[in-house]
């Protein structure tokens, strides 16, 4: 037989005690979320994520463009430089391998 609960405070729990402390633990809802499973194949994937990449690089441009005079010299704009120096177009240009017919 499988022992009950630990007594509280070091005194037995009567029957009524013992249903409030069962009924309080069960009353909120535990919600577990599964993650969606992405139905897309590989190579649509990559194309997706290549489009998103270029998408932030022309957004973090025009960001750039319209930082006024006095942050062209901070932090950020050298983030942003930096972020728009990176040539993307050889990922663009990239076709990635099929896989044993799964692709």
């Amino acid at each position: 037989m499988k022992p009950g609960p630990k007594p509280l405070l070091g005194t037995t729990m009567t029957h009524a005690e013992r249903q409030a402390r069962y009924r309080a633990s069960h009353a909120a809802p535990k919600l577990r979320y599964c993650k969606p499973v992405d139905r897309r194949r590989r190579p649509q994937r990559w194309h997706d994520a290549v489009a998103e990449l270029l998408e932030l690089q022309g957004d973090y441009q025009t960001w750039l463009a319209a930082l006024p005079e006095n942050l062209r010299d901070g932090a950020t704009a050298d983030a942003l430089r930096a972020i728009c120096e990176i040539d993307l177009s050889e990922l663009a240009d990239a076709e990635p391998p099929r896989g044993f017919g799964r692709d």
